[in-house]
């Protein structure tokens, strides 16, 4: 049998002081692989949280630019449209006082023979009728006589023989407080064209307002068809 011998006090001594240095060096490793893995984990979570809140902030500056863009594209359309209707209203403000101007000038228009026997001729060749009637203000009754007379001539030559016999009618006149003017009836009175000169003028501010607006405005450039 072989003996057993007691470990000496230094021995044991000794022994424990390895035992601690293992031990020790066990956790300083571990410690370390710890340390070497939340340092990984950490850094990894950093540069997830840094990406993540970059490409928020990112987003965020985006949206925002893009609002800012939106909200700058806004304004200036606004401010155009208020400038484009400013610039209309002063356009029609300019129209309507033209107009005005007219109809102040029309009772002097009124009493010229000349445009009187243009009336009177326009509606003959419009109705082309034998006999037909005129209708005016009281005051102007010789004055129509007077250019009617002249159109039976002007309208037996440019008819080239027709004739046409005009009555001017001194039962029903034009309201006296009209500018002038006529109105022209067929025959039988159920056909009337109206040739005072405030419903010219209405003709006028439908009919040639397109023209007038070009003759002062100069061309609408959004214009894209022209009559």
């Amino acid at each position: 049998m072989s003996q057993q011998h007691a470990l000496s006090d230094s021995q044991v001594s000794t022994e424990l002081k390895k035992m601690t240095a293992f031990i020790r060096q066990e956790a300083l490793e571990k410690h370390r692989e710890i340390q070497l893995k939340a340092d990984e984990e950490f850094s990894i979570e950093k540069s997830r949280l840094v990406r993540s809140e970059t490409q928020r902030i990112d987003a965020e500056f985006a949206k925002k630019r893009s609002q800012a863009g939106m909200s700058q594209q806004i304004t200036k359309s606004t401010l155009a449209n208020r400038q484009r209707l400013k610039v209309l209203g002063a356009r029609q403000e300019l129209l309507d006082r033209l107009f005005e101007q007219a109809r102040e000038g029309l009772g002097k228009k009124g009493k010229e023979g000349g445009l009187v026997k243009g009336l009177v001729l326009e509606g003959a060749y419009a109705l082309g009728e034998e006999k037909i009637s005129v209708r005016c203000r009281k005051g102007d009754v010789e004055l129509v006589k007077k250019a009617s007379r002249e159109a039976e001539g002007e309208y037996k030559k440019g008819m080239k023989g027709k004739e046409v016999k005009v009555h001017v009618d001194e039962k029903e006149y034009v309201p006296e407080g009209s500018a002038g003017g006529v109105i022209i009836l067929n025959g039988t009175g159920k056909i009337d064209i109206n040739n005072t000169l405030e419903e010219r003028l209405k003709l006028l501010e439908t009919d040639a307002l397109p023209s007038i607006r070009t003759t002062l405005f100069g061309e609408n450039e959004n214009r894209k068809f022209h009559d």
